[in-house]
């Protein structure tokens, strides 16, 4: 499996004021939940966590 193929978005919202962007990502080989944020030139990802700090998987 590929790198373009690897991650699905499974959200998206765009906000034109901020010129960013939110997604949330889906890793295929693992199933683990990513949030990415971007705001112009700069951006983050994190893994998304439930209330036990442990990664949300899809299953």
């Amino acid at each position: 499996m590929g790198c373009g193929n690897r991650f699905e978005v499974v959200y998206k919202e765009d906000n034109a004021l901020i010129k960013g962007a939110k997604m949330v990502l889906v890793d295929r080989a693992t199933g683990v939940h990513y949030l990415f944020f971007q705001s112009g030139y700069a951006g983050g990802l994190t893994p998304l966590l439930d209330e036990n700090g442990k990664p949300v998987i899809a299953r």
